[in-house]
């Protein structure tokens, strides 16, 4: 993506301790609830750097307005591409702060949270990733008692990026943390190349387990910095059609399919990880494409495209997951890769998944539900 940086560029000297890197379209209407929530904090050795994107409304003139007032405040513009990707990628290239913030041009952080965070960075030095926690709201703010944190208040203080995926794992069936809950040191992600995958609007899923894998050192705040507001027209929302997500998720499956081929190559990778992703990626695949309400509201020909999208570069990443998967699981790999290369064969594939798999794994959670177990999906 090409942009103009513009803004306030002389912001004072040194680097900030943090850079919130906002992405903004079409949010007139909270933008300003955004940056007033980071000029509220009190602690100050911060910058933004906004990413505007060709909007419909005066979003950017809202975001020049705030930038032409206060050097901390920087942005760019750049054409309308569908998610925060892309500005998400360049405002870490153009950030200066030591960590890296993600919010969301309609979200807001909770009062005097950027000081809590920073004390808990400087009482634990030397952390890649700082995970911390997410409070839903409505569209006017008013928090719904949702409260999102991957990890248990006695997790341990230090973990490698192993230990985490492998504890958020026993917590979640899709451990995939929202962006914004994690405090980023800026250098892991330069030194790691770690971007989103352009126009990708389900980022988190691909990310962020990339993300947590990488991390040398994990060390969880717990705080509840984040308010994450849940409304009408937002990129998660604005579509409604069956499926909507699922070329997303074809991307999301062949990255991580590919990822999880490359890191368990290296001499000191952590077995259980592969068991962990294979449980948990290809449940998403299964769910995706097969759950009862898949293969009724979307139409097959649809699902088999997007499904030989995943396949593209092959079956070996897959099969490699497979290997360490239940029998059950690996019979629905057959199945899947049955309606990958043969679309005809594909209502097979739909009457497995219909009448055999998912009914075991409601007889199988019914079963762990009366011993205070729940999980999704068969192991």
């Amino acid at each position: 993506m090409t942009g103009t940086a513009a803004g306030s560029r002389e912001a004072a000297g040194g680097t900030p301790f943090f850079t919130l890197v906002v992405p903004c379209c079409d949010v007139s209407a909270f933008v300003r609830e955004c940056f007033d929530s980071v000029l509220a904090q009190k602690f100050t050795d911060w910058e933004i750097v906004a990413g505007v994107e060709e909007s419909k409304d005066d979003t950017l003139e809202i975001v020049r307005g705030y930038a032409a007032k206060d050097p901390r405040i920087r942005f760019f513009t750049a054409g309308r591409s569908g998610s925060c990707s892309a500005s998400r990628n360049t405002g870490t290239s153009l950030a200066r702060g030591e960590y890296i913030i993600f919010l969301d041009g309609d979200d807001v952080i909770a009062p005097d949270s950027l000081a809590r965070i920073a004390d808990g960075i400087k009482k634990h030095p030397g952390a890649d990733l700082y995970p911390c926690a997410i409070n839903v709201a409505d569209e006017n703010l008013r928090f719904t008692g949702e409260l999102r944190d991957n990890y248990p208040p006695d997790a341990p203080e230090a973990m490698t990026g192993s230990q985490a995926t492998l504890l958020a794992a026993t917590l979640s069936d899709y451990p995939c943390p929202m962006l914004q809950m994690t405090v980023f040191s800026r250098r892991f992600l330069v030194e790691n190349k770690l971007e989103c995958i352009y126009g990708l609007r389900n980022q988190d899923s691909e990310f962020s387990p990339r993300a947590l894998y990488l991390a040398r050192r994990v060390t969880p705040l717990h705080e509840p910095f984040y308010i994450y507001r849940i409304r009408k027209g937002s990129v998660q929302t604005v579509s409604k059609e069956p499926g909507r997500f699922l070329k997303d998720f074809a991307v999301i499956m062949r990255s991580l399919f590919a990822f999880h081929a490359k890191v368990s190559r290296e001499e000191d990778f952590d077995r259980r990880v592969t068991a962990c992703w294979a449980r948990e990626w290809l449940s998403m695949l299964f769910g995706f494409w097969f759950f009862p309400t898949s293969v009724k509201n979307i139409p097959r020909k649809k699902r088999v495209e997007m499904l030989q999208r995943v396949f593209e570069n092959g079956y070996a990443d897959f099969n490699a997951l497979l290997r360490v998967s239940s029998r059950v699981k690996r019979t629905a790999g057959w199945f899947v890769r049955l309606a990958a290369k043969h679309p005809r064969l594909a209502f097979a594939t739909d009457f497995f998944f219909r009448r055999l798999y998912y009914p075991l794994v409601a007889l199988r959670d019914k079963r762990s539900a009366h011993s205070g177990i729940a999980r999704g999906g068969i192991k």
